[in-house]
């Protein structure tokens, strides 16, 4: 289990956005609102062949140390139609390998790089690097969540709904990271989240426990059952997930027979309401957590939900970039 997250002390709501993007649960609910804002904003340029370069000569690192596919494009292409330009860090290519420490790498790339994002295993490295750098780091996935992902799924939302206040999201299987960091979401923007999940693969307590402080202050519900048809009972949303995530391929055989009944299918699909939208954060393995018809039906919108990485990504880098890039920072 990986650790709580550290709360960050350059952060605030009067503040807005700190220098980091850790968690979702360590960004106000206002600074939230921007981002979709200029994810919105962004996406309309884009489609309009608007040409938007505010992040000029700075330069963004991609250090990962686990396989990524729409982490790396997106934020490849975003930071490339944004002006800047990338260098992906493989951790057997650089020193880390070889027993040097975060501490002093993050210090050197802070003099290089403008910004990091750090796809990781344990929440606490991606902690060490935001503690070292002077430059924003982002995270790009760790075991305990996945902020990315879940901000551009707002995105999505959103577009599909017209709003998030009071939206059912439905989400079945493993209570793993992305669940964790939608439920993170729902709490700050005041969605409903009803998690069907096996006793023994409940999402992170402690952000469960983080989480209901905050709906306490937005009006989310944050409901969590071992039934599926309960949890997807009149959702706006349906939302699944791979059930064997990276670094869990030993326990396949036991995870796929646990979580079995929590495939989303037709069966699940019917007791939504008839306009439900499907979501999956792909990669998908077919026939396990979800089915074909689902993944390809008419209510899935899980290539828009793709799309917007590259949009919520853009507007994370301007939003960061323009106010702790290293190039500012230097002035």
């Amino acid at each position: 289990m990986a650790r709580r997250p550290r709360q960050e002390s350059r952060r605030s709501a009067s503040q807005g956005f700190g220098k980091d993007l850790l968690t979702i649960s360590a960004v106000p609910s206002q600074a939230i609102a921007r981002l979709l804002e200029s994810a919105r904003t962004l996406k309309a340029r884009r489609r309009k062949g608007v040409r938007y370069q505010p992040l000029d000569g700075m330069t963004l690192g991609l250090l990962f140390e686990k396989p990524s596919t729409r982490t790396r494009v997106s934020f490849e292409t975003g930071m490339y139609q944004l002006g800047g330009k990338t260098t992906f860090l493989s951790l057997g290519d650089i020193q880390l390998s070889r027993g040097e420490t975060i501490a002093d790498t993050a210090a050197v790339l802070s003099r290089y790089l403008d910004a990091l994002v750090v796809r990781t295993f344990d929440q606490s490295i991606v902690e060490d690097w935001a503690r070292h750098a002077t430059v924003p780091v982002i995270n790009g996935l760790t075991d305990l969540c996945h902020p990315c992902q879940a901000l551009s799924d707002l995105l999505t939302i959103q577009e599909q709904k017209g709003r998030l206040k009071g939206v059912k999201l439905a989400y079945v299987g493993d209570g793993n990271n992305v669940a964790n960091s939608l439920i993170e979401a729902a709490a700050k923007t005041g969605m409903t989240i009803s998690l069907g999940c096996p006793n023994d693969h409940r999402p992170d307590e402690g952000v469960l426990a983080r989480a209901r402080e905050d709906a306490a202050h937005t009006g989310a519900t944050i409901e969590l059952t071992d039934q599926p048809q309960v949890a997807v009972k009149d959702a706006d949303v349906l939302y699944t997930d791979v059930w064997v995530s990276m670094g869990q391929e030993h326990e396949q055989d036991h995870l796929l027979k646990a979580l079995m009944p929590y495939q989303l299918n037709e069966r699940l699909l019917r007791s939504a309401k008839p306009d439900a939208i499907v979501m999956h954060c792909l990669p998908a393995h077919r026939g396990q957590e979800i089915t074909g018809g689902e993944l390809d039906g008419p209510q899935s919108v899980i290539l828009d939900q793709a799309e917007n990485r590259l949009h919520m990504q853009k507007a994370i880098l301007v939003e960061l970039l323009s106010r702790y890039g290293a190039r500012g920072n230097r002035r």
